[in-house]
């Protein structure tokens, strides 16, 4: 790279699917991501792409430096690595209502674009793909909680059955929690990570910020918020209107990624080395929120 001499680097444990360090180098401040497990080397094009073009159409994203050899993607030794601008501001750990309808505004900015992008890539991670995770860990995932098994089981069967089927779509983000997010000055100043980046119903998008973002925690207790998800939503309709049938279809959306992190986290859990330099994330609160859609039967129950 040429990037100069490196001057400090640092592991960050925020992640949970790969490596990550804070690099500064004397051309300035950078993230070098190592992939690790589940991340296709062929996807690696895809995700590099993506955040190339968002940064050229004015969406704020880490930007892909090039090494030497022109390349967004290198090697070292059997793994693949990218360096990503460095990008100013903070995650915030509990969002506000007013910060919720900025994240609505530009998930719905986001979707706009890249409806004009050409490459395309399917959600490893959609609902087709929750069984099989599921299956390798029936087993042992008891340990986390005693009922976990047949909570799963219990509801990837109906899940699978309702879901729906053909709903706007488009490159989504798939994974935007409060620690994706980032704020500078109380101002909205990027997303992060994506690699989970994928083509999906719109609505799955906010289906997924539903859960990560609206609801509060007290000790371990998870109480739905209303007034976010109501601020969330009018965030993203000022750019695009949801269609009838995905408001119909909201609460199947909501609980397919309550069992899409339930299903994943408990993976995680049982999976990941205590030598790995990344965070392990109790799934056990989805079983409150899973708890809590199933009690819920209208798109107008999430917002009044």
């Amino acid at each position: 790279y040429k990037l100069g001499k490196l001057k400090k680097f640092e592991g960050i444990k925020e992640g949970i699917e790969n490596t990550n360090y804070s690099i500064e180098t004397e051309k300035g401040k950078y993230i070098l991501t190592i992939y690790e497990r589940r991340v296709k080397e062929t996807d690696l094009p895809f995700f590099s792409n993506l955040m190339v073009e968002l940064s050229k159409n004015g969406f704020v994203c880490p930007k892909p430096i090039s090494n030497k050899d022109n390349n967004y993607i290198s090697d070292f030794n059997d793994k693949k690595f990218m360096i990503v601008s460095f990008l100013d501001g903070k995650s915030k750990s509990n969002l506000s209502p007013s910060e919720c309808k900025i994240v609505g505004n530009q998930i719905a900015r986001m979707h706009q674009i890249t409806k004009n992008f050409k490459f395309t890539r399917n959600n490893d991670l959609s609902v087709r793909s929750w069984r099989s995770i599921f299956s390798q860990v029936k087993d042992r995932c008891n340990k986390i909680h005693a009922e976990l098994p047949s909570l799963i089981e219990a509801n990837l069967s109906s899940i699978e059955k309702e879901w729906p089927k053909n709903l706007p779509s488009g490159i989504i983000h798939a994974d935007l929690f409060s620690d994706n997010i980032f704020f500078k000055n109380n101002k909205f100043s990027g997303f992060i990570d994506f690699y989970f980046s994928s083509n999906d119903f719109e609505a799955y998008e906010l289906a997924t910020c539903i859960n990560a973002l609206c609801f509060n925690k007290r000790e371990k207790k998870f109480s739905y918020d209303k007034d976010k998800t109501l601020q969330l939503i009018k965030g993203y309709e000022t750019i695009r209107k949801l269609q009838k049938k995905e408001k119909d279809c909201l609460n199947i959306l909501c609980k397919g990624s309550a069992l899409r992190y339930l299903a994943t986290r408990s993976y995680d859990y049982i999976n990941t080395p205590k030598s790995a330099i990344i965070k392990k994330k109790d799934p056990r609160e989805y079983i409150q929120k899973l708890a809590f859609h199933k009690k819920i039967d209208s798109f107008n129950s999430y917002i009044k």
